[in-house]
């Protein structure tokens, strides 16, 4: 059987797929650079739904290149989020990655208290005024306390990444989180995950090496 070897063919022959594929009015609902975003998510997880249920809210894409250009620091709810998103660009803007679930005392305090890890982690984040974007891909208890700490008034993000997965809580953190009109971009339902959230992001940090 013949097929396709190069790491360049491939991608551009998913991406030549996507495009004949995807839904004509799906795709003019967007603007170029959130199709940008769509057809890297699609890319990713072969997933065409992901065009129907991927919402972009207060013009993330601008707020969130603004705020990486300053250098600022990002929460990543995991690990493998960390893991995925492409080093070079954020060295070179001065950025930073940061995630406190595994930290001691983020484990010892939500041992005490009877909760998960990620609402300390995500209390600790909230805490530190250096974090300006929020990468939540996994828990739905993070994205309802990082909503609790916005309508508080404790913080207040340039831009939220808010894709949790699951059955439990994540359909339901995604929509009280909308209400909060932070710029944002959000997958509504149980979809998501730590990779849709890194595909979003490198889309973003590809529109900047696009820029140079």
């Amino acid at each position: 059987m013949d097929y396709v070897v190069k790491p360049m063919a491939i991608e551009e022959k998913s991406f030549e797929i996507i495009d004949l594929e995807m839904d004509p009015k799906l795709r003019n609902s967007f603007t170029k650079e959130e199709l940008m975003v769509i057809k890297r998510v699609i890319h990713t997880s072969a997933d065409f739904e992901y065009s129907e249920i991927t919402k972009f809210i207060n013009e993330p894409i601008s707020h969130a290149i603004r705020s990486i250009k300053k250098g600022v620091k990002i929460y990543a709810d995991t690990n493998m989020i960390k893991a995925g998103i492409n080093p070079r660009t954020l060295g070179r803007m001065g950025c930073e990655i940061v995630n406190y679930v595994a930290k001691p005392e983020v484990i010892e305090e939500a041992k005490l208290r009877g909760v998960t890890r990620s609402i300390v982690s995500m209390e600790k984040a909230c805490r530190n005024p250096d974090i300006k974007i929020f990468i939540i891909g996994n828990a739905p208890t993070a994205l309802f306390t990082l909503s609790e700490k916005i309508r508080k008034g404790e913080v207040k993000p340039d831009l939220v990444i808010a894709v949790p997965v699951g059955f439990v809580g994540a359909k339901e953190s995604k929509e009280d989180f909308s209400l909060t009109g932070i710029p944002s971009v959000v997958v509504n339902g149980r979809k998501g995950g730590s990779t849709i959230a890194v595909a979003i992001f490198n889309a973003i940090l590809y529109l900047i090496d696009n820029e140079r």
